[in-house]
């Protein structure tokens, strides 16, 4: 592999393979709020602009450390403690005390949440004013942590803003020219020296699903699907410990756990999803520390690939690409081969596309144990020569073409149904 190409996938795999502490988009909403208030003193109020997809994704879920949910209280919270230099993990130095004053903050109707008046499916702005009446503005567009946008008193501090007309090719195609076959051949020779990122994942994410294992967070999906009693429904074997280690880290995670998590292409379920089934089933196979790691770099490059072609946000669900990279990771541990691995792909589009995005909650476990059974079955299926045919549905030939097709559904073909959704959620 030329050395130019080797640097750009590890670029890309720590650009899109990052801590995250808490549901990726009301830290968004957090980072450009914290931003915004690094710009003065005293804030006295906070205007959040959000878009719908950001809205979407907020409502319903915990904010680390205060056992709430909502924009507000992450607004708030991020005025009161955030440390938007932290990146994805804003609000780490969360106290019991930082949360009653945020309360207290958002209580005083301190902080208003609107609609954007912007194209992007990730968009989130903060207007601060201070007691001495100076005001801020912070934007983020595209990626949860790029902050493109600050302002003070009027005058610009940093531009990076696209043409409103522009596509954001850079970040939408960042993943495009990976290819199934070129991370195969980078999971497969690449440096053990440069996989420190995944040991990293291990720990982080492992810890997290002990500890949704531990207690009782969200629906305790992953805590019920392990439980004595429910052995002779789900056993005890391979595919229970992948569902259950995936889902309690999700319990965890949308219950407003304060752990971190490693996100993948800026979503922590998605980094979870990608990698604890993998882990689990190296446990099970007795892999080595090298297989593991390998497996895992390939799991992560494949989920960024296809997201890629879905863009940050949309009306599909997560859960599908990323449970579909730990599949791949899965049939790797398990001594399969590339076409093996596109047919694993194929299977899993043939399978679960089409299973929607109704906001981050702690439901979300939930499809993430359906994403992660689908894993498997689509994995043993492929390693046992078995492929959805390409007449049938969105399937074609070539993996690379169905991986387009995915995201042809994802992004263009369910703008209405992302549109119809938050309709529902919000006239509840």
């Amino acid at each position: 592999m030329e050395r130019q190409t080797y640097d750009r996938i590890i670029d890309i795999l720590h650009r899109e393979v990052k801590p995250a502490l808490g549901c990726t988009e009301p830290i968004a909403v957090a980072i450009a709020v914290a931003r915004a208030a690094s710009e003065g003193d005293v804030v006295s109020k906070v205007e959040v602009k959000v878009s719908p997809n950001i809205l979407k994704n907020a409502m319903g879920v915990g904010i680390p450390g205060t056992g709430l949910t909502g924009l507000p209280v992450a607004a708030a919270l991020a005025v009161v403690c955030g440390k938007w230099e932290y990146g994805l993990e804003v609000l780490k130095e969360v106290s019991p005390e930082s949360v009653e004053a945020a309360k207290r903050f958002s209580e005083e109707g301190r902080v208003s949440v609107s609609l954007a008046d912007s194209h992007k499916m990730l968009y989130a702005e903060a207007d601060c004013t201070f007691e001495d009446g100076s005001t801020s503005v912070c934007i983020i567009e595209d990626e949860h942590d790029s902050i493109v946008y600050v302002a003070r008193n009027g005058e610009v501090i940093e531009d990076r803003r696209k043409d409103a007309s522009a596509e954001s090719v850079d970040e939408a195609e960042s993943g495009k020219f990976l290819k199934l076959s070129l991370v195969y051949e980078f999971a497969t020779t690449c440096d053990l020296a440069d996989l420190d990122l995944m040991r990293e994942e291990v720990a982080m994410n492992t810890a997290i699903s002990d500890e949704g294992l531990r207690g009782d967070y969200g629906l305790k999906v992953g805590k019920t699907i392990c439980a004595g009693i429910n052995e002779e429904v789900f056993g005890t074997d391979l595919m229970a410990a992948c569902m259950s280690m995936t889902a309690a880290a999700s319990d965890a995670r949308m219950a407003g756990c304060t752990m971190p998590a490693m996100s993948n292409s800026g979503s922590g379920n998605q980094g979870l999803t990608v990698s604890l089934p993998v882990i689990a089933a190296a446990r099970h196979l007795k892999s080595s520390e090298e297989q593991l790691l390998r497996a895992l770099v390939l799991s992560n490059l494949i989920a960024i690939h296809i997201k890629s072609y879905l863009g940050r946000l949309s009306a599909l669900c997560g859960c599908v690409v990323a449970s579909t990279g730990a599949a791949c990771g899965i049939v790797m541990l398990r001594g399969g081969s590339v076409s093996q691995m596109g047919a694993t792909i194929k299977n899993m589009i043939g399978s679960i596309t089409g299973m929607v995005c109704d906001g981050a909650k702690e439901g979300c476990a939930m499809k993430v144990a359906s994403g992660v059974s689908c894993a498997l079955q689509s994995a043993v299926l492929a390693l046992d020569g078995i492929c959805v045919n390409f007449t049938d549905g969105i399937i074609d030939q070539q993996v690379e073409k169905t991986i387009s097709n995915l995201g042809e559904i994802g992004s263009r073909g369910m703008l209405q149904t992302d549109s119809v959704i938050l309709d529902i959620m919000v006239c509840k």
